[in-house]
């Protein structure tokens, strides 16, 4: 009993010092998470502020493989197949994984008043995901300032925003103030 006690313990201290080495970029800096779920096996596209994402905690029995039931794309993370779970950003390389923006050179540059507060309804009808395209601008931001759902809106669950608006799911229906800055 004593020598699988002392095996047991001796294999404990070689994986806890094995975990300490492992390379510091592949953790997530953060513990900001956003759920995304795919509900009724269809296609659910979540928004979220980072170039790529990993899966952190799975919270579905069915399959969740990256690049057969989830995936990033240019519009943000995609779930399918009835895959569902919290997902964070991949931390691979510089800056975390987060979206950054370019130079200003060749850019678009906005005309006056467009750094201005707007108010904005968004509704998820029948719990669907619904996209309300704003602008929100580089260094812009979004918060919630009238919920109007008796489902409650969580932020990164039920409601959330990127540079190009804000989305709402799962009956969430609530008003905005986007604050765009350039």
């Amino acid at each position: 009993m004593r020598t699988l006690f002392t095996a047991a313990t001796a294999v404990a201290l070689g994986a806890g010092l094995l975990a300490a080495s492992a390379p510091v970029h592949a953790q997530v800096q953060s513990q900001d998470t956003v759920y995304c779920a795919s509900n009724s096996n269809k296609y659910t596209e979540c928004a979220i502020p980072w170039r790529d994402a990993r899966l952190v905690r799975q919270e579905s029995k069915s399959g969740c493989v990256h690049n057969k039931d989830w995936g990033v794309n240019a519009r943000g993370l995609w779930v399918k197949n009835g895959c569902r779970g919290r997902f964070a950003a991949a931390g691979y390389g510089r800056h975390d994984g987060y979206r950054r923006a370019g130079s200003h050179h060749g850019e678009h540059r906005h005309g006056r008043g467009w750094d201005r507060r707007i108010e904005l309804q968004c509704d998820s009808n029948k719990k669907r995901y619904q996209m309300c395209r704003v602008d929100v601008g580089r260094h812009g931001s979004v918060r919630l300032i009238h919920q109007m759902s008796d489902t409650r809106c969580t932020q990164g669950y039920s409601w959330g925003w990127n540079r190009a608006g804000v989305w709402v799911n799962h009956g969430c229906r609530a008003k905005f103030i986007v604050d765009r800055r350039w």
